[in-house]
C-alpha cells in the first residue's frame, strides 16, 4: 500500500523523502523488473525514435518493455503521446489540445514494423475524442501500410472504445466497424476495471460501452478473436472479478489478460492492493474454465505482452 505521509518542505527533495513518497518503494518482490541491457534495447529505441514514433511501452511505463525491446519488439501507440481524456491509473500524457497527426504517421509505423521484422504488431492509440472518427480511420491507414510493407504480419489492434464526441452508440458501431473491416488479426478493447469501479478508474469511459465494442465486433465478423483486459489492485473483490469475467463472455471475448495495476506517480489511483501471483493463477484456470480460449494472467501481465505467441 502506498504511504500517504507527506514529507516537510524542508525536506522533500531528500534521498529520505523520495523512498519514503516513491510507489517503487513499496513493490512486493514479485513486481520487481531488471531494465535490461543498454544494448538490446537501444536497437528498438533508436528506430523508434529516429522516426519520432510513441509506443505504449514508454508512454505508459510498462515494467516489461526492457524485455520486449530484448526482443525487438514493440507496440506502438499511434495518434500522438497526448489523450484527451484522464484516466486515474494511466501514465499517459494528458490533455484537450493533442498534437496533430502526422501524415507519414502509418508509413514510418511500416518502415519499424519492416526494420524489426515484426511478424506479429499490436497498434493501440491515445482517445482522440477531438477528431471527427475518433481515429478510426488512421488504424485502418497504418494497416494498409504495414501490410503493403510487411504482407505476412499479423496485425492486433488495441482500440479506444470510440464513445466521444457526438452521435452514441450508431457513431460507435460505425467507427468500430471501420476496423473490423480491416480484418485486424485480432480487436483487443480493455475493460481496465470491474463495474462498481468504472467511474474512478476510468474517467470518460464506462463497462457498458467497451462492452458493446466486443460485441460489436463480433456480430459484424464472428471470425475475428476479441480480447480484453482488467488491472487488479484498485479495490476490487474476487467476486467482482468473476463477474466481469461473465460480462466479457457473454459479448463472445475470446481471450483475457489479467494483470497488477502499479502506481505510476503520486498524481495517479493509489494502489488498494497487491494481488499474490498465487491469486493470479487461480483466477486464470476460472477464466480457462469460463470458456476463454487465451488467458494470460500474473502480476506483470499487460494488455499486449508475448501476444503473437500465441497467435
Amino acid at each position: 500500500m502506498q504511504s500517504q505521509n507527506a514529507a516537510h518542505p524542508a525536506e522533500e527533495n531528500s534521498p529520505t523523502a523520495q523512498r519514503r513518497t516513491s510507489p517503487l518503494a513499496s513493490l512486493p518482490d514479485w513486481l520487481r523488473r531488471p531494465l535490461g541491457k543498454a544494448s538490446e534495447i537501444s536497437t528498438v529505441q533508436q528506430i523508434i525514435k529516429q522516426r519520432q514514433l510513441h509506443t505504449i511501452c514508454e508512454e505508459g511505463r510498462c515494467p516489461n518493455r526492457g524485455e520486449c525491446y530484448a526482443q525487438k519488439t514493440a507496440t506502438f501507440l499511434l495518434m500522438g503521446p497526448t489523450c484527451t481524456r484522464a484516466c486515474g491509473f494511466c501514465q499517459v500524457d494528458k490533455g484537450h489540445a493533442p498534437m496533430a497527426l502526422d501524415p507519414d504517421e502509418p508509413r514510418k509505423v511500416a518502415e519499424s514494423v519492416s526494420l524489426l521484422g515484426l511478424q506479429y504488431v499490436v497498434l493501440t492509440s491515445v482517445a482522440r475524442d477531438d477528431l471527427p472518427d475518433q481515429g478510426a480511420g488512421w488504424f485502418v491507414q497504418t494497416m494498409t501500410a504495414i501490410r503493403q510493407q510487411n504482407p505476412h504480419t499479423q496485425i492486433e489492434v488495441l482500440t479506444p472504445d470510440f464513445w466521444g464526441g457526438q452521435g452514441g452508440a450508431d457513431t460507435q458501431a460505425q467507427r468500430v466497424s471501420v476496423i473490423v473491416e480491416a480484418q485486424p488479426a485480432c480487436y483487443n478493447h480493455n475493460i481496465e476495471t470491474v463495474h462498481r469501479l468504472q467511474g474512478k478508474v476510468r474517467r470518460g469511459a464506462k463497462s457498458d460501452r467497451s462492452l458493446q465494442v466486443l460485441r460489436l465486433v463480433k456480430q459484424l465478423n464472428p471470425a475475428i478473436p476479441t480480447k480484453s483486459g482488467l488491472m487488479l489492485g484498485h479495490g476490487e473483490t474476487q467476486e467482482e472479478v468473476i463477474e466481469t469475467l461473465q460480462d466479457l463472455r457473454s459479448v463472445g471475448c475470446d481471450r483475457l489478460t489479467i494483470g497488477q495495476y502499479m502506481q505510476p506517480s503520486l498524481e495517479h489511483l493509489p494502489v488498494q492492493r497487491y494481488w499474490h501471483p498465487d491469486e493470479f493463477e487461480a483466477l486464470g484456470a476460472i477464466a480457462r474454465e469460463m470458456g476463454f480460449s487465451q488467458v494470460r494472467s500474473g502480476p506483470l501481465v499487460r494488455s499486449s505482452y508475448h501476444a503473437g505467441q500465441e497467435a
